[in-house]
């Protein structure tokens, strides 16, 4: 019923979800007879990938939105060059940013407990970085935009010509503390603190993310959150102030 599955979700760009309940995203973008891959998912997804990518023409690339260990999972076993924002080397290569976790602040019990095995298990692991991408950048007709608060180089793809934003932990449609996905409802927040290398700049990433008015935005996680521009600069600018 939740096996892995990838999806065409607009010109040029699939989804392939995959991990627990489907929950995890990593997309493949149309670029040169192949396709660019944009964040990496768990380790778990790398055969998945491996066989959508292929379907597809290939993986030439991947980029990381960042460097999380549930976002680099599927990076060290692609076997493609490895790019990100210059801000994510350092932890890319290093510990994916679990230096600036707060676990023991997570208030479920049994959630706080579970953690630090599922992060372990999700991880791929360090990887070396071939090259970096940085705000204005250009990658297969999308704009490079930096989002940084979640993590230090986070980044995410904008298109103008659909208002398309793929933007990997700027915006939350799970419960992550609780595992599990948000009501309608509810979603999206600012990822928890926990998580967060700076709270207020993530917020403010949102906010920078509400201007662009999207008419779509697909996250790390779960589902699409899509509306008519103006509404979606509406949710995304309370979840903001909401934080």
């Amino acid at each position: 019923m939740f096996g892995p599955t990838t999806e065409r979700i607009a010109d040029g760009v699939w989804r392939h979800a995959g991990d627990a309940r489907r929950s995890m995203n990593v997309y493949l973008v149309e670029e040169d007879g192949g396709v660019t891959v944009f964040d990496a998912g768990t380790a778990t997804m790398t055969e998945g990938v491996r066989t959508a990518a292929d379907e597809l023409g290939g993986a030439r690339r991947l980029i990381l939105g960042h460097s999380h260990p549930d976002h680099r999972g599927v990076a060290p076993g692609l076997g493609v060059p490895l790019l990100c924002h210059p801000d994510e080397v350092e932890d890319a290569r290093g510990d994916g940013g679990m230096h600036y976790f707060d676990i023991d602040q997570i208030p479920v019990w049994w959630s706080r407990r579970i953690y630090p095995g599922l992060l372990r298990h999700w991880d791929g692991g360090p990887v070396q970085i071939a090259d970096t991408v940085g705000e204005g950048d250009e990658v297969a007709g999308f704009r490079v935009l930096h989002f940084p608060g979640h993590a230090p180089g986070l980044i995410g793809l904008w298109r103008e010509d659909d208002r398309l934003a793929i933007v990997s932990d700027v915006i939350y449609m799970v419960d992550s503390l609780r595992l599990k996905r948000l009501p309608d409802d509810q979603a999206p927040v600012v990822p928890d603190r926990i998580w967060n290398l700076d709270h207020e700049s993530a917020r403010a990433s949102i906010r920078k993310l509400a201007a662009l008015e999207p008419r779509t935005v697909w996250a790390g996680h779960a589902e699409a959150l899509t509306g008519e521009p103006h509404q979606l600069r509406a949710v995304l600018e309370r979840a903001a102030d909401l934080a």
